[in-house]
């Protein structure tokens, strides 16, 4: 039999209902983060296997009960890879049932992490998160661990850093990576170099796409149900336990959250799951300046509103001089061009 490989698009929503209904028949809920879909269908238009995308990642993947056998997951997934190499994507995961695992080690995927017997996630390279490891700095003994956006580096992000160092031998303190706010990772990476440079025990990583990243993470960046936003925390946190076994992490750093709904709810998976792969999870009350809590996000609704002299004593010297410098004028148009200043 042939089938025929057409695009499903969001305003489609017949074809839309047909691959709900498959996902359903096969145990998946839909991903609320997709920016692209597609699936076979027979002479008769029925729906017999289906495939999404967001940025690199692969998900939604399901292939009907009835047709199994046939080689069509082959066809999808193939079909979203040329696409996504076509749009300069190399490097690609997925997201899949672990009993389903094997159909994608057999597509050239290769698992980097698994949540209990439920979720695995894989990628297109078959070292890609090894060599990752690898480039990373070790140091000897126990260290602890912090992972921020900084977005941008405020006093509050310092003290964390300090409050760690002063406890640690070795902090490994990873910078978001993935430019998914109004700050480009190259300028928060020296807005932050430059504001740690006296904390001779921290060293500075890059997380890649490993840890928080529209791969791992989507709804830390984007607006989703709790029950996606805790089934990536989930995934997030067993990639993490890879990363720290391999640095002798055993202490993850985090600032309390009161105004980020996904960041709070993070960091309570966090204080549950960590402790199952041997890490403490340290919540540290927040910075307050003249009574209000110093947060990236009081900084950047200050720029939206043309009054950062109101922040100012939020702002370590290095990130002050940076948005008083006529370098930062792009920064602020693309904070004062967001919809809520206030998220990410």
């Amino acid at each position: 039999m042939s089938y025929s490989l057409q695009t499903i698009l969001p305003s489609d929503i017949r074809f839309n209902k047909k691959m709900d209904t498959l996902l359903e028949a096969e145990g998946i809920r839909r991903d609320g983060n997709l920016d692209y879909s597609c699936g076979l269908f027979d002479d008769d238009y029925n729906l017999v296997a289906t495939g999404s995308s967001y940025g690199n990642t692969l998900r939604c993947l399901a292939v009907s009960s009835e047709h199994r056998g046939e080689g069509l997951m082959n066809q999808i997934v193939s079909h979203l890879c040329e696409r996504l190499m076509e749009k300069g994507y190399m490097h690609i995961f997925l997201y899949t049932k672990v009993k389903n695992m094997k159909i994608f080690s057999d597509l050239g995927f290769y698992e980097i992490a698994r949540v209990d017997d439920t979720l695995v996630f894989m990628e297109n390279r078959k070292n890609g998160f090894y060599s990752f490891l690898n480039s990373l700095t070790k140091t000897d003994g126990e260290s602890a661990c912090i992972v921020m956006n900084a977005n941008p580096f405020t006093l509050g992000h310092k003290y964390l850093i300090e409050k760690a160092a002063s406890e640690n031998k070795t902090v490994h303190l990873f910078l978001l990576s993935e430019d998914s706010g109004p700050i480009p990772f190259s300028i928060r990476k020296k807005l932050v170099s430059e504001g740690i440079k006296d904390l001779k025990n921290v060293i500075l990583h890059e997380t890649g796409p490993y840890m928080i990243s529209s791969a791992t993470f989507p709804s830390y960046f984007l607006p989703d149900e709790d029950s996606a936003i805790s089934a990536h925390a989930v995934l997030d946190i067993a990639i993490f336990s890879k990363i720290a076994e391999h640095l002798n992490i055993k202490t993850r750093y985090a600032g309390s959250e009161k105004s980020s709904h996904v960041t709070s709810l993070y960091n309570s998976f966090m204080e549950k799951e960590l402790p199952r792969y041997g890490i403490k999870f340290a919540e540290v009350k927040r910075l307050e300046k003249d009574g209000a809590t110093v947060s990236a996000s009081t900084v950047r609704q200050a720029i939206y509103d043309n009054c950062l002299e109101n922040v100012l004593t939020m702002l370590p010297e290095s990130t002050t001089r940076f948005f008083m410098s006529p370098e930062s004028e792009q920064v602020k148009e693309n904070i004062r061009a967001m919809k809520d200043p206030r998220h990410h």
